[in-house]
This record gives structure tokens, C-alpha cells and sequence, in this order.
């Protein structure tokens, strides 16, 4: 079985590189693009199954991707910032570079926030329970964090060597072996749209 990620599509936080967490901002119309694009992508995969954090943006991207009746999944939410919701990225770089280094590298939470070892054990008890329920392909509609979590639990990889991933576009993992524990990644970043390696989340 395969587990399709799909990061929802660009939101107007997202123009502004404001990070969101579990805050929200509806989609741009990049973003509104962006979903109706992927949309013949994912009628090609056909998952069987579909299921969606419950935050604004990840929902609205299921509604324009023709899966609005998708289950709604709190434990798939965006990493929780803490009092970085809502701050620019360009102001945290310039005032606070070793910090915002830190945090991208998982060694620092913001105050109130959600620490990267937090994030990472809820992703991998959410996926780890959906992908275990089998019944076919899975389709995740998602965003940026999720996915470089699921690249951590899934592969190993460290948050840094982790390319942003660009909105709405498809990270693929393939479970063809059976082994839940060591799926194949199949895909990453793929969209119809540039990748954008400046991208907030």
C-alpha cells in the first residue's frame, strides 16, 4: 500500500512567510491553483481511504481536490508554534538567527510551543495508526511539518536534511513490502508547480 501526503496549498500567511502552526489563513489564489492542479494526480492514484487534519487550510485543499467528505484527523495538525504563531520568518531570521537555526534543527520549542520529539511521536501514533488499519492506499491531506515528520519517523532523516516542501504538492511512501517500519520513499515534492526551497510552513 502506498501513503500519499499531500501539503495543502498556499495560503496568504503563506505569501507573507508568517508561520501558522495551528493557527490558520485561507488559501491564496496560487493556493486555490495549486489544489486544482494536483486534483488529476490524485484521481490517477485513486487512494482508498482519505483522511485530512482539521485545520482550515488542509480541509479547504480537500474540498478543491474533490475529497471534502474526507475524515477529519486533529493528531495530523501542523506542528503548535507557541508564541512564534503568526510571526515572519525574515524578522525571526534577522532578530533571533541562532534561535530560528535551532528550532528548524528541532533543539529549540517556542514558549508555549509544541517541542519537535512531541510533534514527531504524535505524527508517527497517527500514522502509524491509520497505515495500520490497511484497506488500501491512504491519502493524508497535510502540511509542511507533517510531511519532514513523517520523513523523520519513516526514514530516519534529521529535520535538517529535509528540503521545505512546497504547497500542494505530493510526498509518496510505499509500504509494497509489507514492512510498516521501512517503507520506500516513492516520491517527494511533486507537483505541477515549481518547488519553492523559501517556502514557510
Amino acid at each position: 500500500m502506498r501513503l500519499i501526503l499531500l501539503r495543502h496549498g498556499e495560503t496568504l500567511w503563506n505569501t507573507q512567510k508568517r508561520l501558522q502552526g495551528h493557527d490558520d489563513s485561507p488559501l491564496s489564489q496560487r493556493g486555490v491553483a495549486q489544489a486544482q492542479a494536483i486534483a488529476p494526480s490524485l484521481r490517477t492514484l485513486a487512494p482508498a481511504r482519505v483522511v485530512s487534519s482539521d485545520l482550515g487550510r488542509a480541509r479547504q485543499t480537500a474540498r478543491l481536490v474533490g475529497h471534502g467528505d474526507a475524515v477529519l484527523e486533529p493528531r495530523l495538525r501542523e506542528l503548535d508554534m507557541g508564541a512564534w504563531t503568526g510571526r515572519a520568518k525574515d524578522e525571526l531570521i534577522a532578530s533571533q538567527p541562532d534561535d530560528y537555526a535551532a528550532w528548524r534543527a528541532g533543539r529549540l520549542t517556542p514558549a508555549g510551543g509544541e517541542s519537535w520529539q512531541q510533534f514527531t511521536a504524535r505524527i508517527r501514533d497517527a500514522l502509524a495508526d491509520w497505515v495500520g488499519r490497511g484497506g488500501g492506499d491512504l491519502l493524508a491531506i497535510v502540511h509542511s511539518g507533517v510531511v519532514r515528520a513523517a520523513c523523520n519517523v519513516l526514514l530516519g532523516l534529521a529535520p535538517h536534511q529535509i528540503l521545505p516542501v512546497t504547497p500542494g504538492t505530493l510526498t509518496i511512501f510505499d509500504f509494497a513490502d509489507g514492512n510498516a517500519a521501512a517503507p520506500r520513499l516513492e516520491a517527494y515534492n511533486l507537483g505541477a508547480f515549481t518547488p519553492d526551497p523559501d517556502v514557510a510552513d
